[in-house]
């Protein structure tokens, strides 16, 4: 009996400052899986399969070197997600996909990048205005949270104690207040530690719990620090990972823009996905 053929699709680990993303060039549009959502939410489990923060598959694009699609691991699209964009112009040059200056296409808009050794420096697309002191209650505590999008919605609170903050808690029923819905938030807590530093910790939508970097999410608390006057440009984040994270910024007509984030990516490993890692 002839031995069917074992399907193989060939991909990569990358982390983005502890925020982890599985990437599959499919420029020749040759993957076929099924259902994307739920491929996406089998392969992203940890401990059962690769496991992953979210995916991102790269394809052709008419308007810049690529375009990618991505997904949060709960297998829901989303608009941007700032290092894995520093992951893939890391990726996207290693491979010769595009050179040092590089752009790709996303649902927020073209994304420009850099690629300097390991720290992929991109160019965000402009942020919405922040809108401060936004009050909520919940479970009888009130937060005051700025909102900002920095390709996808975020709200921030600068918190005392932020160690031992309950992110978790917290941040599941801030993402899922009635005033964000219906497509919800990530939310963001941070400390200002000097006017060039911040740390910030983030629960992600779309992922459904803390991760250990959220580049937008970095983003989003330096501008709402800066709309108060707390910050001036650059800013180094520490995200919970413990590694750094550079935003510069710049402000016009009381709008900010110029907006780019840095830091290091690394390759984990590349590996060959079998079926059996995302059929039942």
């Amino acid at each position: 009996m002839k031995k069917s053929k074992i399907k193989e699709i060939e991909f990569y680990k990358m982390s983005g400052s502890g925020n982890d993303f599985i990437i599959i060039d499919n420029r020749n549009l040759s993957m076929n899986v099924g259902d994307l959502s739920t491929f996406v939410r089998r392969i992203c489990a940890r401990n059962i399969s690769v496991g992953a923060d979210g995916l991102l598959l790269i394809e052709p694009s008419e308007s810049a070197d690529f375009k990618w699609r991505f997904f949060n691991s709960d297998g829901s699209v989303a608009e941007m997600c700032g290092n894995a964009a520093r992951c893939v112009a890391r990726f996207a040059y290693l491979k010769g996909i595009a050179g040092k200056k590089l752009s790709f296409e996303t649902l927020a808009g073209i994304i420009s990048a850099e690629v300097n050794e390991n720290v992929p420096k991109v160019k965000l697309t402009d942020p919405s205005p922040v809108r401060l002191d936004k009050k909520i209650v919940i479970d009888g505590r009130e937060f005051v949270l700025d909102i900002i999008d920095t390709g996808v919605p975020h709200a921030v609170a600068f918190v005392d104690n932020l160690e031992s903050f309950d992110v978790f808690e917290w941040g599941r029923k801030i993402r899922r207040h009635d005033v964000f819905q219906p497509k919800g938030t990530n939310a963001n807590f941070a400390a200002v530690l000097d006017r060039h530093r911040l740390k910030v910790r983030t629960y992600e939508r779309g992922v459904e719990n803390e991760t250990l970097a959220c580049g937008t999410g970095a983003v989003a608390a330096v501008l709402s620090a800066a709309e108060r006057g707390l910050v001036n440009s650059p800013v180094d984040v520490t995200v919970r990972s413990g590694e750094v994270l550079r935003i510069h910024f710049s402000r016009k007509n009381d709008r900010f823009e110029e907006i780019y984030l840095e830091g290091k990516v690394k390759i984990v490993y590349q590996g060959l996905l079998f079926e059996e890692a995302y059929k039942c």
